[in-house]
């Protein structure tokens, strides 16, 4: 089985606004179905879990339905946690749940989950394949890009440490896949504190001596997280992009 976890319980302070962004309208539709479309029409995608709060999940239903998306994919909904990690343990949980699972050994590598954020609108069907295409032989696989501008190590005071070695340091993209068994393990080993101090999605897998493959990213791939990101993703969808 393939699951894929689409995360939308942020709750869109950066932008300042009452709706979180990812329920914003852009170009006739919420943010999030753009996302959602991209996965429902994957052949990849078995089943979706969305992680949204609780009263949002009937206009994602309804938005989805209303762009002609088969709604059929979406097996559940799980709550948002407290970070973005737990957001994606409640939803690992859930789907342990669903398969029956009673413990943790018992779930299969041969299973997947695809995690991706409903503020990346722009996920392509190419990024995907590529995604799961290069998945054999690892553990998990993230899209990352390279790093375009000189990179410095501070303890924080504003004076500079050291110089990073561009060339080996990569900004990490959602969204990434990771066979099912080993990542749900990796999370549930972790403990509270652990675990809100984690930022990607990737980091517990790292954590937990998986091997995860970086391949080549995409520019268009990237984060809605304010006003210009925003108007940069109507420019996009207005020229057709």
């Amino acid at each position: 089985m393939n699951a894929a976890i689409l995360l939308a319980g942020g709750s869109g302070s950066r932008m300042g606004s009452p709706v979180p962004k990812q329920y914003m309208q852009l170009n006739g539709r919420i943010m999030l179905a753009w996302a959602a479309g991209s996965l429902m029409e994957s052949s990849h995608t078995d089943c979706i879990y969305i992680v949204a709060e609780k009263e949002w999940r009937q206009k994602i239903t309804d938005e989805l339905e209303k762009a002609g998306q088969n709604i059929e994919k979406i097996r559940a909904f799980a709550d948002p946690g407290k970070n973005r990690q737990l957001s994606i343990r409640n939803a690992l949980e859930m789907i342990a749940s669903d398969m029956g699972v009673g413990k943790m050994s018992d779930l299969s590598d041969e299973d997947t989950v695809f995690i991706h954020d409903a503020a990346r609108p722009f996920l392509s069907s190419a990024l995907i394949d590529r995604i799961y295409d290069s998945l054999d032989g690892h553990d998990g696989v993230m899209p990352a890009l390279p790093v375009k501008d000189t990179v410095y190590q501070s303890s924080g005071d504003g004076r500079i440490e050291s110089l990073l070695d561009r060339s080996r340091v990569y900004s990490g993209q959602a969204p990434e896949l990771f066979v099912l068994g080993k990542y749900y393990r990796a999370n549930m080993d972790l403990s509270m504190d652990e675990i809100m101090k984690i930022n990607g999605s990737s980091e517990p897998a790292v954590m937990a001596g998986m091997d995860v493959l970086m391949i080549p990213g995409d520019e268009a791939n990237f984060k809605v997280t304010t006003d210009e990101d925003m108007k940069k993703c109507r420019m996009i969808m207005e020229k057709g992009l």
